[in-house]
């Protein structure tokens, strides 16, 4: 079944829980996007800052240069799923095994550059991979179908690969995406800056399911 996953990113706690708060009621699955200033050129609340409803799974995506000191942070709260930049510094190996003795899934995200063969030999550590799409820490990116050509080659080497996309979606290409193979739909401003977001949740969440791809 294909996933839309609202994200979170604010640069400061009131801007954080107004995103929160809005799609708490509807959503059963986020991504928190947390950004160094480093890496990114804008950045985020800090790990220690970040908090999710009770019942609701939460993915983080670190746009961190070395993540490891975040991971440390995060993994007090037990989240679904912790992405890490190919990109980035640090011993994967070293994140992976502490995420798999702690039950928590790994992720990997590819900026738009970066070849998905970089990563094959780190497949059997990987749970899911991200397309980022997207502008790096900030809302508004452009859904780039070239990239779709990732999913196929990266699902070709392991089956069972989890694949999200990170920028741009909204309800006129994500059936594309869907099509194309992606499980998880990040979904940043276009839900937002949504008047009524749960209508647009429903909205995404139904086109990629009646694509009938995922």
């Amino acid at each position: 079944m294909p996933v839309i996953c609202p994200t979170i990113l604010a640069t400061d706690q009131q801007q954080y829980h107004q995103q929160i708060e809005k799609v708490a009621g509807f959503a059963e699955r986020i991504q928190i996007d947390l950004s160094d200033g480093k890496f990114t050129k804008t950045q985020s609340v800090r790990p220690d800052d970040a908090w999710w409803p009770v019942g609701v799974k939460a993915d983080f995506h670190l746009m961190y240069e070395q993540p490891q000191t975040a991971i440390d942070i995060i993994l007090e709260h037990r989240p679904n799923l912790v992405i890490v930049h190919a990109e980035a510094g640090g011993d994967f190996l070293t994140v992976a095994e502490k995420l798999r003795k702690l039950g928590i899934a790994t992720g990997v995200a590819l900026l738009a550059k970066t070849p998905a063969q970089t990563i094959f030999s780190a497949l059997g550590h990987i749970d899911h991979v991200l397309i980022f799409s997207g502008s790096l820490g900030e809302y508004g990116g452009h859904a780039d179908m070239d990239l779709l050509k990732k999913v196929q080659v990266l699902k070709s080497q392991k089956s069972s690969l989890e694949i999200g996309w990170d920028g741009g979606v909204n309800d006129s290409n994500i059936s594309q995406l869907a099509f194309g193979g992606v499980d998880v739909f990040n979904v940043g401003s276009f839900l937002q800056d949504a008047r009524e977001p749960e209508k647009v949740y429903k909205a995404l969440a139904r086109i990629a399911d009646e694509t009938g791809i995922t």
